[in-house]
Order: structure tokens, then sequence, then C-alpha cells
């Protein structure tokens, strides 16, 4: 290009237009800042005097004039295309700078595959589990939270995906997929080729292949990155490590990074796959895995925030002089310090990260709560509240009068009665009267390290426990607006049974009970499942659950969550439904645009009231559909 006009296309004027030309020039050529115009006008006041021979010799002048601007302008475009690798390549290095402020939580699930015949496709086949605290200030520093109190989890070992025979990983490989290059981005050992500009959401970006040069040693990125336009931070990358060796090998992975505010980009999700990797002497080595991080804003933000409104409050006096008795009775006293022992401890998983703070998924729990309370009779004091463990694992349990299901058993659930029949479960528990330990009213019994957290609490029942729960939950459904819906509720329960073996670290719970398996429900629920979902029928596209993933987002700034709102699939294949599985990451992202991280995702919708549901999705990742019953 010269200017604004392709090369190769001149200007042609002929010798009526010379006049106009001379006074009104068409063309401009501008490079480096000089203005070619003039050059342009002599040259045409010489035509418009000289004639013949003289003129085809100034026409040859004049291309020659032309040409000779074009190396000029190529060179300075290879300086634009230089500076924007420069800033890329600074952005970077002041992201490996900005993240050693924050410790981060880690959770990476690795699923181990096998060829199903059947499906013509893979499911899992074993599993692996892991979850710690990043210190990004020592580098790649993992402190477990799962070694030590053991709870059916086994550690991965290999770093960057060393194997021994057995086949073990390492977490640290996988926290290192945060970073393109840790040690030395720079454009000596890399070379950078522009592919072109793409969006992912609502952010536009260079995209560029990124190769290792010759000799620049092993552990290098290769693979495709995307960049912002607006600061040049790379928010996407794609690819893997360079240097696998006999004994020690690199991953695929797709690293991405999400927006918490101006100019700070946070790692947040991994996903890794490998289809046919060959170690051991011919072994074959199939897996997918994802990696998640969250609590980046862990600390005080929110209390510092609540005590900053309360100090500038209106100084009006307050009358702290009632007339009305409020004396406390026993039983209100026991009711008192049992809710404060469940609230001490609801606040300290809340601020280590581990418990989500309080959100429109909880709404969605209490609601489907409330159904099962009204239909039944039961007047429960004090309420019944339920939050989300932000983990992967399927669990659930109960602190005191507040019901925790996972993110990962949510994520999971096919339908609004698969949910009923998970928190009918835990509301048993506190129908027979199970209390939570007393002692964790006292506020030193909740301070310890957070290494310790599985060791100090633990919330799972007894078999006798679990029995007694299974028959009541089966009771409470019975009489429940669910009960003609359970027959999916109950394909659910046996096509976990049926993957148990595979996914046993899934199942393995943290803190609470494993997903009960209830045979009094799927008793009560048999008769349903042959007459509900006869097949072609709508009710027979509903799959018997989803993949991990399919309902919750986080937003790993704040540890907000909120319901997935995604566009309807349409109809699902047989390969497609995956239950239980691990799929790839495909973010939408957006930019927050306020002067500091705000506490709601930028680009999030508000999410509609339980009356404005959607009838009952026959897709994966469907949302919930509440069925509110009035007392």
């Amino acid at each position: 290009m010269l200017g604004d006009r392709p090369l190769g296309k001149r200007c042609v004027l002929s010798t009526r237009s010379v006049e106009s030309a001379v006074i009104k020039p068409v063309v401009k050529f501008q490079t480096g800042g000089i203005d070619f115009s003039a050059g342009v006008r002599i040259v045409f006041e010489m035509l418009w005097q000289i004639s013949g021979g003289i003129m085809r010799t100034l026409r040859a002048i004049f291309i020659v004039l032309v040409l000779s601007v074009i190396p000029l302008r190529a060179g300075a475009q290879e300086d634009t295309a230089g500076q924007v690798e420069d800033r890329i390549i600074a952005q970077e290095h002041q992201e490996i700078t900005t993240l050693k402020q924050f410790s981060p939580l880690v959770e990476t699930y690795i699923q181990q595959l096998r060829p199903d015949k059947d499906l013509n496709t893979t499911v899992p086949a074993g599993d692996r589990y892991f979850l710690g605290r990043a210190v990004l200030s020592k580098g790649l520093e993992l402190e477990s939270l799962t070694s030590g109190g053991g709870k059916g989890h086994r550690m991965m070992a290999g770093l960057g995906s060393v194997f021994t025979l057995q086949m073990d990983f390492l977490p640290r490989g996988f926290l290192q997929m945060i970073y393109l290059d840790d040690s030395d981005f720079d454009r000596a050992p890399y070379q950078f080729d522009y592919v072109h500009r793409e969006f992912l959401g609502e952010i536009r970006c260079l995209v560029f292949d990124v190769t290792p040069l010759p000799n620049a040693g092993k552990g290098r990125f290769t693979g495709r990155i995307w960049v912002e336009d607006q600061d040049f931070h790379v928010v996407r990358f794609n690819g893997g490590y360079a240097g696998s060796t006999a004994g020690s090998f690199y991953f695929h992975f797709d690293s991405w990074r999400v927006n918490a505010g101006p100019n700070l980009w946070l790692p947040a999700f991994i996903y890794s796959e490998e289809s046919d990797l060959r170690y051991a002497l011919g072994k074959r080595l199939q897996f997918k895995a994802q990696t998640r991080l969250w609590g980046y804003n862990l600390g005080r933000a929110r209390e510092e925030e609540e005590l900053s409104k309360v100090m500038v409050e209106s100084p009006t006096t307050v009358d702290d002089q009632t007339q009305t008795a409020n004396d406390i009775s026993p039983v209100q006293a026991q009711r008192s310090w049992d809710r404060q022992a469940e609230d001490n401890v609801a606040d300290r998983l809340e601020r280590m990260g581990l418990l989500a703070p309080p959100s429109e998924v909880d709404t969605v729990l209490e609601a489907v709560v409330n159904n099962l309370e009204v239909t039944n009779n039961l007047d429960i004091q004090p309420d019944v509240r339920c939050r989300v463990l932000l983990t992967s694992t399927l669990e659930s349990f109960t602190i005191g009068h507040t019901i925790v299901l996972s993110r990962g058993l949510i994520d999971v659930l096919p339908d609004e009665a698969s949910l009923a029949t998970m928190l009918a479960h835990e509301l048993a528990h506190i129908v027979l009267g199970y209390r939570i330990d007393s002692q964790f009213a006292f506020f030193d019994n909740i301070l310890f390290d957070d290494k310790d957290v599985f060791r100090h609490f633990g919330f799972a029942g007894t078999p006798e426990e679990e029995q007694a729960a299974d028959t009541k939950a089966a009771e409470l459904l019975r009489n429940s607006p669910y009960k003609d819906q359970l027959g999916t509720a109950a394909l659910f329960l046996q096509a976990l049974a049926d993957r148990a073996k595979d996914i046993p670290n899934l199942i393995s719970p943290n803190l609470g009970d494993h997903v009960p398996i209830s045979k009094a429900i799927e008793v009560s629920a048999a008769p349903m499942v042959s007459s509900a979902t006869p097949p072609g029928s709508p009710a027979a596209q509903v799959p018997v659950a989803l993949p991990l993933g399919g309902r919750v987002k986080v937003d790993p700034w704040n540890d907000q969550i909120e319901m997935l709102k995604s566009k309807p699939v349409g109809s699902v294949a047989e390969q497609e439904r995956m239950p239980f599985e691990i799929t790839p990451f495909m973010l939408y992202l957006t930019r927050e645009t306020s002067s500091t991280p705000s506490e709601t995702p930028a680009g999030t919708v508000s999410p509609a009231p339980a009356s404005q549901a959607a009838p009952n999705a026959t897709q994966p990742g469907a949302s919930f559909v509440l069925v509110p019953v009035k007392p």
C-alpha cells in the first residue's frame, strides 16, 4: 500500500484535466511525515510546458519518484509491528509481577479416558484430584489442602507431566500453564507471526502465532496467543511447551484469563487434553483435565467496605431503649448458640474461598427447599438456608440449619426434581434433629491454618444417620410437587452408580457426604422411569446427567456465582451428552470498566425471577425450573 492506494494503481489523467490537476492535485503521497503533494504539483507543471519525448521521459521519472517511497513505507510498518511485540512482552512481564501479590485457590481435576465402541467416543476410566493454594510470590509454589486428610483423593505427581509407570501427575505442572514463559518471554528466543483479528466475547484481540527459535531451549511455549488490543494483555494462549523427552512430557493446553478491573487480567481456567501420548514401552495415555483458579480477592475486602459504611453513617442518635419483651428463653438461647456455631463455620469457609458468598444460586436452592417444607407442613426454626461449596467434587452436607451443595454437584444435575432429591436428603438431616458441634460457637476453635481446614471440619454423617435420612427424604419427596418427576432423579442416581468406579475422586467428598444414592428413592420412582420417558418423547432427550461446568459460573476475583445463561443447542447426540465428564472451556470475555474491580462481573445479566423461569429445556446446561408453592 502507498498512502491509501494499492500499489500498481496509478492516477490516470487526460490532457483535458491537466490544468485542474495543477490547481487541485488529486493524489497526495505521504510517508515518514513528508508531504509529496508539492512534488506531484511541480511534475504536472512541467508536463504542461513540455510535450513529446520529453513528456515520456518525465513520465518515467515520475514513476521512479513514486516507487522510491515504497521502502520507506515498508520500514515504517516493520517498526510498528516490532513495537506491538515489545508491548506484548512488557505486559506479560508485568503480568508475572502483578500475580505475585495473589494466592488464589487452585483445583485440578483429571479424567483418564478409554475408548467406548458403542458410543464411538471416549469415556472416563479413572481420575485424579488436587485442591490447594498457589503462593505465586514464591513462583509456582503450591500448598495442598487435600494431602494428609485423605478423603479418598490421590495426590498427583509429575512436573509438567513427568510420568512414572503408575502415570502420576504433579499439580505444579498444571499451575505452570498460567504463564506463557515464566522465565524468559522475550523477542530473542521467540518469533511472532501476526495472524488476524478476532473477538473473544466482547474483547477485540490481535492473534499471533508464537514459536521458539532454534536452540531456544526446552520448555518454550509454542502455539497461538490472543492479545486484547487496548493494553496488549495476553488473554488466551493455546498450545504447549516444546522439549518433551522419553521420560518427561509437556501437555497441550488452552489457558484463559479474565478481566477483574482496569489493567488486571487474571488466570482463571485451563483445559488440557492428550489423545495419544505414548510412554513407558508403548503404553498409551488419554486424558482430559480442568484447572480452575479463584479466590484472588480473599481477605477483608467486604468487611472493610461494610466498616467504612458504618463509620460514615448519619450521626443521628440511635434509640436503643425498647418497650417490648426481649428476654431470651433457654430454647431461644440454644438456637442462637447453634446458629452462631454454623455462622462461624460458614464465615470461615467463605473467608478461605471454599464457600461462595450469598448469591442468586442460593435463592434457587432455597426456593426448592421451601417447596419441600410447605408441602410437608414443616415449620423449621431457625429458617433453613442454602450455600454453595466452590469445588468440583460431588458432595452435600448440613452445617446446622444451613444446607451446602457443591458447585460440581449442581453442575451435573439434569433437572429441578434431581436437585430436589439432593436437597431433600439434607433437609431430612435437619428434620431428624442432627445438630452441629456447638464447640464451633467459640471463635478460637475456628482460628487455624487454611491447610488444616479438612482436619478441623468434617460434616459427614454416620451410616445409620445416612440411611435414616434416605428414608425420610423419600417421604418428603412423595408429598412434594416433584413426586411425579422423580423418574429423572432415579436415572441420575443410577447413572452415578454406574460411573462411580471410573470417577472415584470426583465422588469423594472433601467435607461432607457422598451423593445419596437412595434405594428408597429409586424404588419409589421406579414405576415413573419406564412410563415417564418413552422412546422419542421430549423427556427422553433430557440427559441423565450433565458435564462438569453445566450450570454455575464463578467470578475468580470475588467468588461470586450465578447460574450459567447459555443459548439452547437443539438436539444432542448420544456421544455429546458426556455425563460427569470434563469439557473444554470457551469463555465469553468482557471488560470491567470501573476504577476498581467490581463486586459484579462485567457483562452479566440479572437473573429472572422464579416465576419467569423458562419451561424444562431439552439440552445440557438448561436452567432449573422452579415450581413455587405458596404456604
